[in-house]
């Protein structure tokens, strides 16, 4: 059952959303660390820089049902507000956001409602990002509720435009003169030639690192055998360094 309808059978109050919301984004948050920590485990690699994690202010929860003309309900707050609870994750490079948005669809406890690539759509205003809308089943003693969390994937890049974007346009109240919404424009034209270079950067050092593994691990070899041929044993003196 989803949240109204367990409040069709009990009290509505906000103390319980709450609960309910901290409730699903520990477990979303938790279910990422673990996703992080495979991926590091198998690969060496890890491809997440940071991740945060809110619940929305009444106050903003509020002013979203007032900008698109909502009665104030919790039903409305439950099936109007989707990113009540929210958590963001930032990469390292662009290829990371769908790899991790891949890791993140395959999860069996998660339904995926809904996907907002804004890096193939950007918004008008520069903004990118890959946006998972999901529900997680959070088990009660009374039952089993299903909660929405919004997962935003950008990278760091992404994550430094979006958040200076956001003061800029709250000082104005949403009302920017045209000539910062143009240059916020051509910031994020700047973020997007960074991420694709740095991206390039990363590639060029991995292929360089590979080739260096490879003569390596050929040398070793070679050594090895010419080692066995004659006969010769390695001083092992130095094993524990």
């Amino acid at each position: 059952m989803n949240i109204n309808e367990m409040f069709e059978n009990g009290p509505e109050n906000f103390e319980t959303l709450l609960f309910l919301y901290n409730s699903a984004l520990k477990k979303v948050h938790t279910k990422i660390d673990v996703l992080r920590d495979e991926f590091i485990h198998i690969h060496n690699y890890n491809p997440i820089e940071y991740i945060k994690d809110r619940i929305k202010s009444p106050n903003s929860i509020k002013k979203k049902l007032e900008k698109h003309k909502q009665d104030i309900t919790y039903y409305n707050m439950v099936e109007n507000v989707n990113d009540i609870a929210g958590i963001r994750i930032v990469c390292s490079f662009f290829n990371d956001i769908y790899r991790i948005a891949g890791m993140i669809g395959r999860q069996t406890d998660l339904t995926v409602l809904s996907i907002k690539d804004y890096l193939k759509n950007p918004k008008p205003s520069g903004y990118t990002s890959y946006h998972m809308l999901v529900t997680v089943p959070i088990f009660l003693s009374q039952g089993t509720v299903d909660v929405k969390v919004e997962i935003q994937i950008r990278t760091i890049a992404m994550d430094f435009w979006a958040s200076l974007e956001h003061k800029i346009y709250y000082k104005f109240e949403g009302n920017a003169p045209e000539y910062i919404s143009r240059d916020l424009k051509e910031c994020a034209n700047i973020v997007a030639m960074l991420d694709k270079k740095m991206l390039e950067l990363n590639d060029a050092v991995n292929a360089t690192r590979a080739g260096e593994d490879e003569e390596i691990e050929i040398d070793e070899d070679d050594e090895v055998f010419e080692e066995y041929e004659s006969g010769v044993e390695e001083d092992d003196e130095d094993d524990d360094e």
